[in-house]
């Protein structure tokens, strides 16, 4: 508690300095940390001699029901405090134990646990194998394990397990104290809040799925857009997540955090799904395993997921939401240590959409709640194929690579501002574009001895091309009409990145890791308006140190700091921009950097109990970019940014789970003059929860909450972007060859609205007249009211 104390008075001072004091520590402190990692890197480089006196343990564990390999089981002898996790082939080994008898603990949520006495002899390794049983989901197989790299991976493996998924929404909602929002009938990305960023629908939030990258760079609607709606959520296995830029292998927009998705390698059950609920919703999915495990052995997996939903939603005028996905897996166990998997994926939707509306424009009658003044609407596609191998070069050391190829197309209508700009025709706009995105992501990964002392090394290298052709935005009328080509071009953007990082055992119990990563970016616009067809290039690079350290109390309690470089790369298009306003400003802050500070605790202070807090910080060096709704460059200079986010998952009877996080952000423009220094739309406090019922072994039931406070909605506050309390509730009765289930969202019909902005309109009276000049208030998206829906699940 005091190491906590102490940092929380070291934000608040570095939050009251000047802002040239802090800039020049924040400066000083990055070298040093740079020169650090390093030399720790160069020193260490070098393996040493492994102990002397000493056996070892190598072991295989199975999922007892499909006879697979598991991947991420906790394995740990508490009489040393020793502990390893299980690779993609099932496979640990733990070496330089002292002979002796020893009880060793596997644990996996979702899995009985397995307790078991092992005799460790000198100079030899013991081979284990273990199959695990599926069990119910229990608090006593979270395990704080000094070798999981993530710190909050088993808070996310109980929800997963725990909690009704339905869409990509409730996905990233996983993550605790991250919001999302829609406006536009769910047809595009979600808007994403976390950690006091409002990162519009990607720009400093790294999303990915199997190691494809969902977002967007230079995208025609926004930088980093995040269209996760490809993703079949009866397909995913894994949500891993973290907050802050401290994971090596995530690069460009990783500033408040990433969240990747893992798709499961087979299938449990093949299945036919369809829900159906008020307001003309209709999903349905499906899925078949493809191949008998008798007949290849349980070597190969193959299997189709597909889904179709419509949706007519609640507004006034039909949305006539239609989305269409189609997956395909294989999977072939090469031999016991190489994995080669193949992917395809095709997506295609399309919808109409009311937008937001202006506040005023509800409160004088002009339209009502649920209605909308200029209809919007879109269509989105995406394909992709993805190449997985992962080989095991000894008990030691293993890589792991990736090669993918997307195909993406966008076309959105919308309307903001209606007549504020055209006072005849409005303000309609059409933006799209067609993009190919190819990439290879390859990193090698060893463990050894150095100086005695247990160490890993990653080092990972890869590339990632876009192709954008006809990145567009337009003056539209009707949806039909061409009055005026705004922005329209070709964007050519390569990534080409490196890295290296390294985790030394300094005591069996004490962490530290030190890595960099470098990025190198070359981007090109190809400008095809007429009267201004030029081509500019731009290549920078940067490099990003990460450092950290954590102190395992047995497996019930870990301490922890983490420093790191983060960074989000401006849309190609606004250094196009600074380049024609000579501002160096934009030029020389083509990448800004995010320095970020973690100080946590997770603590499991019983077998039923998990919590977790951390105090953190973040400087922005530049916070800027590229409006693809008006082709200029919204400027706010640099920010700063700390907080507090706590977590607590508690098992409180066996049949009644508990679950809160809590999580509170302070956020300030600092070259802004006091009053005048708010961050628009960046959330303060948010708060997600529920409580869970195991009613009997066939039926669950749950009730869950989420809440955002109000929130300045411009940069004086003069403006709010008004907060709101949901609730939901769910039931579920499942037996071995179906499931049923029932779902309330907005249970008690609170009147909430979902995204939110502060924006210049102008309106036409219902007599016909015009405002008599524009004006700024919120609009927004009013949020779901009461709905029903009754989903039905067959197993074969």
């Amino acid at each position: 508690m005091k190491q906590l104390f102490t940092f929380h008075l070291y934000l608040g001072t570095w939050a009251s300095m000047p802002e040239h004091t802090a800039g020049a520590i924040a400066d000083k402190l990055h070298v040093l940390v740079s020169k650090v990692i390093c030399i720790v890197l160069l020193s260490l480089a070098i393996p040493a001699a492994a102990y002397a006196h000493s056996g070892s343990i190598k072991g295989l564990v199975y999922d007892g029901n499909s006879n697979k390999p598991m991947e991420g089981v906790s394995i740990y002898i508490k009489a040393i405090d020793n502990s390893a996790v299980t690779d993609a082939f099932g496979k640990f080994f733990m070496k330089g134990i002292t002979p002796g008898r020893y009880k060793i603990s596997i644990s996996h949520i979702g899995f009985d646990n397995i307790d078991e006495e092992v005799k460790i002899e000198d100079g030899v390794t013991t081979d284990l194998t273990y199959n695990m049983g599926i069990a119910p989901v229990e608090m006593k197989s979270v395990s704080v394990n000094a070798r999981k790299d993530l710190n909050l991976s088993s808070i996310s493996g109980l929800d997963l397990n725990l909690r009704p998924v339905n869409n990509t929404q409730d996905l990233m909602r996983l993550v605790p104290g991250l919001f999302t929002a829609q406006h536009q009938g769910g047809g595009k990305a979600e808007q994403i809040f976390l950690r006091g960023f409002d990162c519009d629908h990607g720009t400093d939030i790294n999303v990915s799925v199997d190691n494809i990258p969902v977002n967007m760079v230079s995208h025609a609607h926004g930088q980093g857009f995040a269209d996760a709606h490809f993703i079949i959520p009866e397909a995913v296995q894994e949500v891993d997540y973290g907050k802050g830029p401290y994971q090596i292998d995530k690069g460009n927009l990783c500033t408040a955090g990433y969240v990747g998705f893992k798709t499961k390698n087979s299938l449990d059950n093949s299945f036919v799904k369809a829900d159906g609920g008020m307001y003309g919703y209709f999903r349905t999915a499906a899925g078949i395993s493809l191949l008998n495990r008798k007949e290849t052995n349980d070597h190969q997996d193959a299997y189709i997921l597909g889904e179709y939903g419509y949706n007519r939603s609640y507004f006034d005028a039909s949305q006539n939401f239609n989305r269409f996905n189609l997956m395909g897996k294989y999977t072939n166990y090469i031999s016991s240590n190489k994995i080669l998997s193949l992917t395809l994926s095709g997506f295609n939707s399309n919808w109409d959409a009311l937008g937001q509306i202006p506040t005023r424009a509800v409160n004088e009658g002009i339209v009502g709640r649920y209605g909308g003044i200029d209809p919007e609407g879109g269509a989105t596609s995406r394909y992709n194929m993805n190449l997985q191998y992962f080989q095991a070069i000894n008990s030691n050391s293993y890589i792991k690579s990736n090669i993918y190829l997307t195909y993406y197309q966008f076309s959105l209508f919308s309307d903001f501002t209606y007549l504020a700009g055209d006072s005849v025709n409005g303000d309609q706009i059409h933006q799209a574009e067609k993009r190919v995105l190819a990439g290879y992501n390859n990193e090698y990964t060893t463990n050894y001895t150095a100086a005695h002392l247990k160490t890993k090394t990653q080092l990972g290298i890869g590339f990632r091309y876009d192709d954008i052709t006809g990145d567009e935005l337009t003056h539209t009328l009707g949806r039909t009409t061409i009055l005026n080509p705004i922005a329209y071009g070709d964007i050519h953007e390569t990534n080409i990145y490196g890295y290296a990082n390294q985790t030394v055992y300094l005591l069996p119990q004490l962490v530290l890791t030190l890595g960099t990563r470098f990025d190198n970016f070359i981007q090109q616009y190809d400008n095809r308006l007429p009267n201004d067809n030029t081509l500019t290039t731009f290549n920078n690079s940067r490099f990003s140190p990460k450092a950290g350290l954590y102190y395992n109390f047995g497996d019930n309690a870990r301490v922890y700091y983490n420093y790191g470089t983060g960074f989000h790369t401006n849309d190609t298009r606004t250094l196009v921009l600074g380049k024609q306003l000579g501002s160096d400003v934009i030029i020389d802050h083509s990448i800004p950097a995010a320095h970020s500070h973690d100080l946590g605790l997770i603590i499991k202070p019983n077998s039923k109990l998990l919590l977790s807090g951390a105090v953190w910080m973040m400087d922005m060096q530049q916070e800027f970019g590229y409006s693809g709704d008006a082709a200029v460059v919204d400027t706010s200079g640099r920010t700063r940014r700390y907080g507090v986010d706590i977590s607590a998952r508690y098992e409180l009877l066996k049949w009644l789970y508990l679950d809160v996080d809590v999580n509170y952000a302070h956020g300030r423009a600092i070259d802004q003059p006091k009053g005048q220094n708010y961050i628009p739309l960046a959330p303060s406090l948010t708060s997600i929860g529920g409580v869970t019922f195991k009613m009997n072994k066939n039926t669950t039931a749950s009730l869950r909450y989420r809440h955002i406070s109000d929130r300045p909605a411009n940069d004086d506050n003069t403006l709010t972007a008004l907060g709101y309390t949901v609730f939901d509730a769910v039931i579920n009765y499942s037996r071995p060859h179906y499931e049923l289930g029932m779902q309330i969202q907005n249970l008690f019909n609170t009147q909430w609205n979902e995204a939110q902005f502060a924006t210049e309109t102008r309106l036409r009276y219902t007599n016909g007249m015009l405002e008599p000049k524009a004006a700024t208030d919120v609009c927004y998206t009013p949020g779901i009211p009461f709905f029903l829906k009754f989903s039905a699940t067959y197993k074969f």
